[in-house]
């Protein structure tokens, strides 16, 4: 789905899923403020998650495992099924692992513009472009990745305002859930899956996530803004995840 952002009512989609949302690096469950009502006024039940060590979270150690089980103890504990476990940029990784964590409680995982796990591999491991910088800043700062600046959100659709809001609620994030390495007990392909890519932000997916799509089990959905677009185009994409609970 690519375009305009879209403000008419909500369709609602029969039968109910309960989304678990995850931000990337940096952002917590605030990150997904505008999505969440929409979700809602369609009947589901919607779910945003910050993860260990950042935003409210912050202080509380964390690594990767640590990511992953946050999110499988959120589905544990709210007693969740019909699960649509929604990964943005970095926390695609521990929402792939988490996915095939929950069994039959799943039923998709949406990717939004995100990294995906691979067995064995680590955030960094798996950027190597940006592999030198992140470590770098980790090193710097104490154990933890340096939130953005204003500047590096340019370019991604943004307008002022919400660029101001993104950098004024980041938190550093958590240097040791970049280095961990990731583990699959099956292959991402078999997990029925939804990858959003944001145009502004590359106009086309990564290759490993472009052999995932040959499969029969991936599907995926373009959207013309940039990397962020829970603060971009938030009732754009709270459609588009209302289309995957519908697939």
């Amino acid at each position: 789905m690519a375009g305009a952002e879209i403000v008419g009512p909500v369709r609602y989609v029969a039968g109910m899923a309960e989304f678990i949302l995850v931000a990337g690096a940096w952002l917590g469950s605030w990150a997904w403020d505008e999505v969440v009502p929409d979700l809602r006024a369609a009947g589901h039940g919607a779910h945003p998650l910050t993860l260990s060590g950042l935003a409210e979270k912050r202080g509380v150690p964390a690594g990767l495992r640590t990511h992953v089980q946050d999110i499988v103890g959120e589905v544990e504990r709210l007693d969740l099924h019909d699960v649509i476990l929604v990964g943005h940029s970095y926390s695609g990784i521990p929402v792939g692992q988490a996915a095939e964590r929950i069994g039959d409680r799943l039923a998709r995982v949406v990717f939004v513009d995100s990294n995906i796990p691979a067995d064995g591999e680590s955030f960094v491991s798996a950027w190597p472009d940006g592999r030198a910088m992140v470590e770098a800043s980790i090193a710097e700062n104490g154990g933890f990745w340096a939130p953005l600046t204003a500047a590096d959100y340019e370019g991604q659709g943004l307008t002022g305002e919400q660029i101001a809001r993104i950098v004024g609620g980041s938190t550093p994030h958590p240097g040791a859930t970049l280095t961990e390495p990731a583990v699959l007990e099956r292959p991402l392909g078999e997990l029925p899956a939804t990858y959003v890519k944001c145009l502004l932000d590359g106009d086309r997916p990564s290759d490993d996530v472009a052999e995932l799509l040959t499969g029969e089990r991936w599907r995926l959905v373009e959207m013309d803004t940039g990397h962020w677009p829970m603060f971009s185009r938030p009732r754009e994409l709270a459609r588009i995840l209302l289309d995957a609970a519908a697939a």
